[in-house]
């Protein structure tokens, strides 16, 4: 069978809600009250057995970049474990509904039963289909597995990088530790130089983290904003009128807002700010 790594995330979520809507299906049908829903659970559960299986195959064909990732391979190979445990015990569950489906003549009478049976192990099986996918998120969210590597493509692992030097910055500046902070950015800037959100970050470093207005404001002044990009346009003067009153010029923080707020005359932000000075 071919390599269908790349497919994971896509089969994973199929047979997730398939196989949750096939045995919440299964337990109506048992009230006696709807009974099209019975074949309809059949239908999906096996449905959703076989994405279980191929989740499974997908899972394993993509795991190599993800483990290799340092402290990862604990969490890969739970969340594997899991993924197991889901497969093999649908895999029952769907042979007990098949099963059910051949029951005919004298021994029609059982098919409750087994139909009973399918949907006590199919409360289990949505047990463990809860604990693969909470593993599964957690070795997305808390290993960033997958992210960045999944197509290996330079751009992705480009973001990847960026996102994890963002967020330690941030961390660093919410733990009270601004030189680490602003060393992070500046490793942001220096890798990324055209980027523009990236320079007002590095600018708003030198007044937050630098305590030093005066760099803040002269590499504010190298920034050029296209004139349609109200948004950062805005952001560029926020930190001007911070930087002047750090140094000192609330006037000059003034002139700065007063000019945003004849430019962009209906947001009411910028009135609020002009306000609090």
């Amino acid at each position: 069978m071919p390599n269908i790594g790349w497919l994971h995330p896509q089969l994973v979520h199929f047979a997730i809600a398939l196989l949750v809507i096939g045995v919440v299906a299964r337990l109506i049908s048992l009230t006696g009250r709807w009974t099209w829903t019975s074949p309809m659970a059949t239908a999906l559960i096996v449905l959703g057995t076989i994405g279980a299986v191929l989740s499974v195959k997908s899972g394993t064909d993509a795991h190599g970049p993800v483990e290799r990732i340092p402290g990862a391979r604990d969490a890969v190979v739970e969340h594997e474990e899991w993924g197991e445990r889901t497969r093999n015990l649908f895999l029952v569950v769907a042979v007990l509904e098949l099963g059910a489906l051949a029951l005919r003549g004298p021994r029609e009478r059982f098919r409750k039963w087994v139909a009973v049976a399918s949907g006590v192990l199919g409360i289990a099986g949505l047990f463990v289909v809860y604990e693969t996918g909470e593993h599964g998120g957690e070795l997305v969210y808390s290993y960033a597995g997958g992210v960045g590597t999944k197509s290996g493509d330079t751009a992705d692992v480009g973001r990847l990088l960026l996102a994890g030097l963002y967020q330690q910055a941030m961390l660093d500046r919410r733990e009270k530790r601004p030189d680490a902070a602003a060393e992070t950015i500046d490793q942001m800037a220096r890798r990324w130089p055209d980027d523009l959100s990236i320079r007002l970050m590095a600018a708003e470093s030198k007044l937050l983290d630098k305590k030093d207005p005066a760099a803040a404001l002269a590499a504010l002044a190298a920034i050029n904003v296209p004139p349609n990009d109200m948004r950062t346009t805005v952001r560029r003067g926020y930190i001007r009128a911070d930087a002047y009153v750090a140094a000192g010029k609330k006037d000059s923080a003034k002139v700065v807002l007063e000019e945003l707020a004849r430019t962009f005359p209906d947001n009411p932000r910028i009135k609020e700010r002009l306000g609090r000075l």
